[in-house]
C-alpha cells in the first residue's frame, strides 16, 4: 500500500508542477510539451486510483468521486 500511495502522490503532484514549470518557459511549444506531460500524469493518476480500488484500498464510491475530479482536470487541460 505504501508504494501505491507514494506513486499516486507523485503522479498527482506532477500535474500542477508541470503546468507551472511550462508556463514559465520561453516558448509556446515548451509550454504545450509540459501540458502534455501533465496529461500523462493525470492518466497515471487515474490508473492508480482504479488499481487502488481493485485492491480494495478505497471504496468504489471514493474511486468514482476521484475519477470524476481527474476527468474534470483532463477537460481543463484540453
Amino acid at each position: 500500500m505504501f508504494g501505491l500511495t507514494s506513486q499516486l502522490r507523485r503522479a498527482a503532484l506532477s500535474v500542477p508542477t508541470n503546468i507551472v514549470e511550462g508556463s514559465h518557459r520561453s516558448s509556446l511549444a515548451d509550454y504545450i510539451r509540459f501540458l502534455d506531460i501533465s496529461m500523462g500524469s493525470l492518466a497515471e493518476t487515474g490508473c492508480l486510483i482504479e488499481f487502488a480500488e481493485y485492491l480494495g484500498y478505497i471504496e468504489p464510491s471514493v474511486s468514482v468521486r476521484l475519477l470524476d475530479q481527474q476527468k474534470e482536470c483532463i477537460r481543463s487541460l484540453k
